[in-house]
Formats: structure tokens, sequence, C-alpha cells
């Protein structure tokens, strides 16, 4: 009976070992945040592409969104 939970929790550690590497693809590239996903769940000011919009809408949403001191009043 030990012999057989032994062998079990063997397979079970050796388990572990066999996790594929993650290796981070050389030739994907990341686009520019403001280029947008080309999905229509957007803010309607904001014009995917233009980098001026999308920093304005940036800082009307931590402004208005996430600043406690506005949201009080």
């Amino acid at each position: 009976m030990k012999q057989v939970i032994f062998s079990v929790m063997l397979l079970a550690g050796l388990s572990a070992c066999s996790e594929k590497p993650q290796v981070l693809d050389a030739n994907k590239h990341d686009s520019a945040a403001y280029t947008g996903t080309g999905k229509a769940f957007v803010n309607k000011d904001w014009k995917p592409g233009d980098k001026t919009s999308w920093e304005s809408q940036l800082k009307a949403r931590q402004q208005y969104g996430q600043n406690d001191y506005t949201r009080m009043n």
C-alpha cells in the first residue's frame, strides 16, 4: 500500500516538470495604445489613431472618474 502511495506522489511530483517553456516571440510587435482595437465599444469622443484625443480622454477619465476629491462634491 505504501508503494502505491509513493508511486502516485512521485508521478504527481514529476508531472510538474513537464511544463512547456514560455518564450517571447521576437517577431510580434505591439501597437501604440491610441491606435485602437477596431471594436465598436469606444467612447464617442475618441478617434482611433489620434494621439491627442487619446491623451485628452485619459486625462478626463482620470480627473472625473478616478479622482475621489472631485467625485465627493
